[in-house]
C-alpha cells in the first residue's frame, strides 16, 4: 500500500518523466491515477503546467492510441545533418522562381522542411513559409535562389 506524499517539484516531474517513459499514458487522468498509484497526489492544474514544462508531446503508441512522449534532448542534432535528413526523407525537387526556392514535398512534410531549414540559419535564407506540401524559401535576389536550389537539390531524395 503506498502512502501519500507531498513531493518536490523536481521530484514530482521526475516521476512524471518516468511514469511516461515506462508506461501509456495519454490523458491527464491517466497521469493522475499514475501519479496517485506512486503515492502523489496532485490537482489537474498542477498536472497541466507540469506536463508544459516538461515539454511532453501527444504522441501515438504501435497501437494508435494516444499517449504523451517527452521530446527527444538527448542529442542535439547538426542542423545541417537534420536538414538533409528531412530533404532526403520528403522533398521531391528545388526549383528557383526570382528570388523563392520552391520545395516540394511530401503531403504534410513542408512544416518539417521549413523549420530544419530556419534552425540552419542559411546565409541566403532570409525566411520560409511553409504549406502541406510546398515550402517557399525567401532569398534577397534571384542569385541567391538559384545558388540556394542548387545547393539543395543534391540533399533531395
Amino acid at each position: 500500500m503506498q502512502i501519500d506524499r507531498e513531493l518536490g517539484k523536481r521530484e514530482r516531474l521526475r516521476l512524471i518523466g518516468s511514469l511516461v517513459t515506462r508506461k501509456r499514458i495519454g490523458t491527464q487522468l491517466e497521469l493522475r491515477d499514475a501519479l496517485a498509484a506512486a503515492g502523489c497526489r496532485v490537482t489537474q492544474a498542477t498536472i497541466s503546467r507540469d506536463i508544459r514544462e516538461l515539454g511532453l508531446e501527444k504522441g501515438k503508441d504501435s497501437l494508435g492510441r494516444p499517449r504523451y512522449v517527452a521530446p527527444h534532448r538527448a542529442r542535439r542534432v547538426d542542423p545541417r545533418e537534420a536538414l538533409a535528413g528531412v530533404l532526403g526523407q520528403f522533398a521531391r525537387h528545388a526549383t528557383a522562381a526570382e528570388n523563392l526556392v520552391v520545395l516540394a514535398a511530401e503531403l504534410g512534410t513542408a512544416p518539417a522542411i521549413a523549420r530544419a531549414l530556419d534552425r540552419l540559419e542559411h546565409r541566403l535564407v532570409v525566411g520560409t513559409v511553409a504549406g502541406d506540401d510546398t515550402v517557399l524559401v525567401i532569398t534577397k535576389t534571384a542569385a541567391d535562389a538559384r545558388s540556394l536550389a542548387r545547393e539543395l537539390s543534391p540533399l533531395i531524395g
